[in-house]
């Protein structure tokens, strides 16, 4: 593990003048370095922000675990030591992330990962500094002495846990915790949030107002708010329940195409059953490469069987196991309330999938 400063010397803002130099402690933001096994790498990287109110680091259970869970799905991680109060405003801790992802970008080739596929997951006043940074990003300067700053520091994707999203409504530290939901737009990070009902130091209603944010936006979001927790459980390994929201993020993170570097593509094709457009059916395309995201789409025989997946919520070329999945004979629905399957049936196809070729399925 490596621990590493975001700048040379003395940090921008620094109050008393500690930089690389002085043993990377005071005034000096570092990452740690966190890389997974080369067999199960996929590319993507994330940065880690700690929590702790922007006073402490809660290093351990929010920080280098993490990491480490990270590090067991193939994602390099980096864990971010951001400057905190009372000696620094969170503007301060804003500029930190910004460097930080800008320093994972400029070193991307040098740890095997896509400056392409770089986030950042931070838990309570680390996930405000994570959706702050994903509201208040640049490109970079193309003309920078310094090349890590010709890097753009917008994340490729966001994970706020419990986190902070705007102090004015939350009613606490409204000059630290600035609003970061009213800044969503249309550019904003695809985000993936987790909260706990029973919390009683951040309320759920956080992650809601950053999610109806990203609803209004268009923006590309998941929320799990779990019925029981409290703050601050991190990966909540305690927990048999909450404990699995890594695993609904690891899916998130598969499903969005944020562990591989295929491109995605559009698909189209024609379900048959029988000889004949099934009454209501889901085809389900699931790649091999378990780093790949599945694809779905329903039909039905009022559209003839036809059916489209987009660019953007479409499978990668290779090999596939397609699932089709009948649900009914019928269709129209009426009002008889009679049924013609007693359960859904399933059926199983295997194709590798390419750019602009139709899929013509029939069982």
């Amino acid at each position: 593990m490596q621990r590493l400063a975001l700048w040379p010397g003395r940090a921008p803002g620094a109050a008393g003048g500690e930089g690389a130099s002085a043993g990377l402690t005071g005034d000096a933001p570092t990452l740690s370095v966190h890389l997974p096994e080369p067999a199960l790498a996929t590319g993507a990287a994330v940065i880690v922000n700690p929590g702790g109110g922007y006073r402490t680091l809660a290093s351990d259970h929010e920080g280098r675990q993490v990491a480490r869970w990270l590090n067991r799905i193939g994602v390099a991680a980096f864990v971010l030591r951001y400057r905190v109060g009372p000696t620094h405003h969170s503007s301060v801790s804003l500029l930190d992330g910004q460097r930080a992802i800008r320093w994972v970008r400029h070193r991307a080739a040098e740890f095997g990962i896509s400056p392409r596929r770089v986030g950042m997951l931070g838990f309570s006043a680390g996930g405000h500094l994570a959706v702050a940074c994903a509201t208040r990003y640049d490109d970079g300067d193309p003309d920078a002495a310094d090349p890590i700053e010709r890097q753009g520091c917008r994340p490729d994707f966001v994970v706020p846990v419990y986190a902070v999203v705007n102090g004015e409504v939350r009613g606490r530290k409204a000059d630290e915790y600035t609003p970061t939901d009213t800044r969503v737009d249309a550019n904003t990070p695809p985000a993936f949030l987790v909260h706990t009902h029973e919390d009683r130091v951040v309320s759920a209603d956080q992650s809601l107002l950053f999610y109806r944010a990203c609803l209004a936006a268009g923006v590309p979001a998941e929320l799990h708010v779990f019925g029981f927790g409290e703050h601050g459980v991190g990966l909540a390994v305690g927990d048999p329940d909450v404990r699995h929201w890594t695993g609904l993020l690891h899916r998130w993170l598969v499903r969005s195409a944020f562990l591989t570097d295929g491109a995605r593509m559009a698909v189209s094709g024609r379900l048959t059953i029988d000889g004949q457009a099934p009454g209501l059916a889901w085809v389900t395309l699931i790649p091999l490469d378990v780093n790949a995201p599945s694809a779905r789409a329903r039909t039905d025989r009022g559209v003839d069987g036809r059916f489209e997946i987009d660019a953007a919520h479409g499978p990668v070329a290779g090999p596939h196991r397609i699932e089709i999945h009948h649900l009914s004979d019928r269709h129209p629905f009426d009002a008889s309330g009679d049924c013609t399957l007693d359960d859904s049936r399933v059926q199983v196809l295997h194709r590798h999938l390419r750019a602009g070729e139709p899929l013509a399925l029939a069982v």
